[in-house]
């Protein structure tokens, strides 16, 4: 136990995740006498999988998608079916980050994307920023639930389960996640006398604007009928999302140039780097804890003190809803996956289950202090404190925690479309 202790004290201190899974683990191994060669070993071995493949490929599909021009369809169509309900700004806000999330997979592009298109309207509207800020970052977390998602699939490619059907397990999640957002602002806004667009948009509108949309908006049954029917693998479907990604920017919507690619490409490299790098080296750490029978002992004493699998699954809530307070969910999800998953299969919870989860929990945590990655996207965007967005951040939060205890406890919001599949 003394590498986890170890672990958190590092980054507690300010040592950058990665760094900090390295030192702890290079200290084990030389407190242990085990060859040096294990580094470099359990390194390239962490890094070399080809599952891992898919992460660079739907970074790039999101970037692609981003500077393709796709958000603003987004918003226009979203804003065409509910712009003109009381506080309909907000309500188009969270609708488009759901539809962006089925595209990009990532909080803080669905953040960053929708934020800056819907903030300055918002605020000319009269929205104060302290409150579209946080609501559009918890928003941006439903990015990782709705598929493709890459938490998911580093979950899937080591618990051992299907990346297909943890995908369609996100659907329902992240559905739920989106209405209730929307509901809390809805009385919000008709409290504070938000408003949204003056007239009801005509079908014509609404048709005009979903033809332009149509097109993204279809990918994800792409990417997941094809990986469900066998067509593609999930990491076959990365590739075949940066084509379509390609071909809507550049020949449909006509927005995406190619002198605009290299920068892309530089910016996929750079998050590439950053992900396998924290996933190499948390490799290295698994290895160690492993030979020190680290979850075993966790194992051991989760199942002398928890016999019941509903109390094991609210211990581990909020011990993840404490790591993704100051850990990022990529670093969360490689270290606690191990540790974790033995005693949960060991209780019988489904693992697709599970594994939503533990996406929830986290991707609540990027819009959670103190990291709150998205917070603070939104609130540059904003030009608003984290302080400021406090008040009105508290509540959302509390809709993402009923959410996370209803799918935690009801795994049928999670099951009941894998199982429908096979």
């Amino acid at each position: 136990m003394i590498y986890i202790l170890l672990l958190f004290v590092l980054f507690l201190i300010g040592i950058p995740i990665c760094f900090s899974l390295g030192l702890v683990s290079l200290g084990g191994i030389v407190a242990g006498g085990y060859p040096l060669t294990v580094v470099i070993q359990r390194l390239f071995t962490g890094a070399d999988s080809t599952a891992l493949i898919a992460i660079p490929l739907f970074i790039l599909a999101g970037g692609l998608m981003v500077q393709g021009g796709i958000s603003k369809r987004i918003v226009d169509f979203a804003d065409a079916l509910i712009g003109h309900l009381p506080s309909g700004l907000a309500l188009v806000s969270i609708l488009a980050c759901m539809f962006f999330a089925a595209i990009t997979g990532s909080a803080i592009a669905a953040t960053a994307a929708i934020g800056g298109i819907m903030m300055p309207i918002m605020e000319k509207k009269g929205y104060e920023n302290t409150f579209s800020a946080p609501l559009i970052a918890c928003g941006g977390s439903i990015g990782p639930i709705i598929p493709p998602s890459i938490p998911l699939l580093l979950y899937g490619t080591m618990a051992g389960v299907s990346v297909g059907k943890l995908f369609i397990g996100g659907f329902i999640p992240g559905i739920i996640m989106g209405v209730g957002l929307m509901i809390l602002s809805y009385f919000i806004g008709k409290k504070r006398h938000y408003v949204g667009r003056e007239t009801r948009a005509s079908m014509k509108e609404i048709l005009s604007t979903g033809k332009d949309a149509i097109l993204a908006l279809i990918m994800p049954i792409i990417i997941i009928g094809g990986i469900l029917s066998g067509v593609f693998t999930a990491t076959e479907s990365g590739a075949i999302a940066c084509a379509y990604a390609l071909i809507l920017g550049i020949f449909v919507y006509r927005e995406l140039k190619l002198k605009d690619l290299f920068g892309l490409f530089v910016d996929c490299a750079k998050s590439t780097g950053q992900v396998l790098l924290v996933v190499a080296c948390a490799s290295l750490f698994t290895w160690i804890i492993t030979v020190a029978q680290v979850p075993q002992m966790v194992s051991s004493f989760l199942s002398a003190t928890i016999s019941n699998k509903y109390v094991l699954l609210l211990v581990i809530n909020i011990v993840l809803l404490i790591a993704g307070t100051f850990i990022d969910t990529t670093s969360a999800l490689v270290i606690f996956t191990p540790l974790f998953l033995p005693l949960v299969q060991s209780m019988g919870i489904d693992l697709i289950h599970f594994g939503l989860v533990m996406a929830v929990n986290l991707t609540i945590g990027m819009c959670t202090p103190p990291l709150g990655v998205c917070l603070f996207v939104a609130g540059s965007i904003g030009r608003v404190s984290l302080k400021e967005q406090m008040k009105d951040l508290v509540p959302m939060l509390g809709v993402l925690l009923i959410v996370l205890i209803i799918i935690t406890y009801i795994p049928g919001t999670v099951t009941l479309l894998p199982n429908l599949v096979g």
